[in-house]
């Protein structure tokens, strides 16, 4: 999927929408990216003359990410959002620069009545940048 097609399934719109693409795997995965420009609202107070990704943001990457799964889940129903419920286990590894693409794998790992629990990590060249456990309520 690309930005456009993301749209559709999520709410989300600029200066949120934080995945330049994403798609579902066979193995029940999802994998998406995102692309530092370097001109990014976030990047401008953080840290000037020395820009990192904020690692919350880098968490936000992995739920988008991760809701493109729940795009086959029967309790996604139109007008059913996704709210983030909890971030666990959270680690930051390395920093995330501008012009470097991060490549976030998540996977729902369990279901419970309105709730999905899910685990991503995101690289950068095939090095762990963040990886963390987190869940959503389907609202």
């Amino acid at each position: 999927m690309n930005r456009d097609e993301i749209k559709t399934i999520l709410p989300h719109r600029e200066p949120m929408l934080l995945i330049d693409e994403a798609e579902r795997l066979e193995d029940g995965s999802a994998r998406g990216c995102y692309t530092v420009r370097g001109d990014e609202w976030f990047l401008q107070g953080h840290f000037p003359g020395s820009p990192v990704v904020p690692g919350v943001l880098l968490c936000e990457m992995m739920a988008q990410t991760c809701c493109v799964l729940l795009t086959g889940d029967a309790a996604c129903k139109a007008g059913t959002l996704p709210y983030f419920t909890s971030l666990d286990k959270v680690r930051f590894r390395r920093k995330v620069l501008p012009g470097e693409t991060l490549t976030i794998e998540c996977r729902i790992v369990k279901e419970k009545g309105p709730f999905r629990f899910a685990s991503g990590t995101g690289t950068v060249h095939g090095e762990l940048a963040v990886s963390a456990e987190f869940s959503f309520a389907l609202v």
